[in-house]
């Protein structure tokens, strides 16, 4: 049986920049954004209402530290939010240099998540620029790609960023399923299109967020078919949360179509719910009823460790050390140097 200290890492952790958010807060588009935000919150974050001035953990790199300490996660990726179509296209509300400078206190436990989009609107050279850039002097691990506020997945144009981003090995984690705010177009993100890419560039690891919903069976039927497609439980892990049998549903048919080496965490919700979305898997339990029923299988401790962070850790090219928790300082008291007898 696997340990049970698992390893956790969690992609898909949004910072904000306040300065870059006031800037945007008179464009309509923004308070029309704000306003659709409720629909996710009412789903995945359990009736959390923003509206109503519910308050929310800052969503900067400080107060990250303090949840993944708390709730013993060991390694989170950073992530810009962009949403520049809110705007115009004349700002976003955070960019990679932001991240970046956020994270630098936290090495081995924050890695970045490029965004270098909108790709198609900013022009494809312009990204492949900057993706190679942070790529090779950032120590970015994964390159978020959000087409809600740019164009379709299977663009023709998109077809050079990522032949490049599959020539350097760059794994894409990508938005599927709805695009749950205004005033984008959910025909972008359509998990069928990820088809016409898969069959184009095998090699490139694909890491498809949200499951596809409410899409997710074309999607996992595309993940059992095309070895380079994961399937991230990002975001929508809040909702299994607060509504566990969906969660039961979701996960025992994905595991189906794909082994338990094809699915991965992520978080995407307030940081404050970090700590039940982790333990929605660690403390996974298949109701007998549905074994029986639908066919699916119990996750093993194997499984959950798998899913919880080994997954993510080998496709990002990181070590799964324990860096926190009772592990993690027994593992550091190891390494200190004796102390000379007098």
């Amino acid at each position: 049986m696997a340990e049970k200290n698992h390893f956790v890492a969690l992609s898909e952790c949004h910072f904000m920049n306040p300065e870059s958010m006031h800037e945007m807060s008179y464009y309509p588009g923004f308070q029309q954004w704000w306003k659709s935000v409720d629909g996710v919150m009412r789903s995945w974050g359990g009736g959390r209402d923003l509206q109503g001035g519910a308050a929310m953990p800052e969503p900067r790199a400080h107060a990250l530290i303090e949840y993944m300490d708390k709730f013993d996660v060991d390694v989170c990726f950073a992530l810009r939010e962009s949403m520049m179509d809110t705007a115009g296209y004349v700002t976003c509300m955070s960019t990679n240099a932001f991240i970046m400078k956020e994270i630098e206190p936290y090495k081995d436990r924050m890695y970045l998540e490029m965004n270098v989009g909108p790709i198609l609107r900013r022009g494809v050279k312009n990204a492949i620029w900057e993706l190679e850039y942070l790529w090779k002097n950032a120590n970015a691990k994964l390159c978020k790609v959000y087409a809600p506020e740019d164009g379709a997945l299977n663009d023709p144009g998109m077809w050079p960023f990522y032949e490049k981003a599959q020539e350097l090995g760059i794994p894409l984690t990508i938005h599927t399923g709805m695009a749950y705010v205004l005033p984008q177009p959910t025909k972008y993100t359509i998990p069928l299109l990820l088809d016409d890419v898969c069959l184009d560039f095998p090699d490139l690891k694909i890491i498809a967020y949200h499951m596809g919903w409410p899409y997710h069976e074309e999607l996992m039927g595309l993940a059992g078919k095309h070895q380079n497609l994961y399937l991230s439980l990002s975001g929508i892990i809040g909702w299994f949360t607060h509504a566990p049998y969906r969660g039961y549903h979701m996960i025992g048919e994905a595991l189906q179509w794909v082994p338990d080496d094809k699915i991965v965490m992520g978080l995407d919700l307030a940081f404050d719910d970090m700590g039940t979305a982790v333990d929605y898997i660690r403390n996974f339990d298949m109701p007998q009823e549905l074994q029986e029923k639908w066919g699916y299988k119990n996750l093993t401790e194997e499984s959950k460790a798998k899913i919880l962070g080994l997954n993510l850790a080998k496709i990002a090219g990181i070590k799964p050390t324990k860096r926190t928790g009772k592990a993690a300082r027994k593992e550091a008291a190891q390494k200190k140097p004796a102390k000379k007898k007098r």
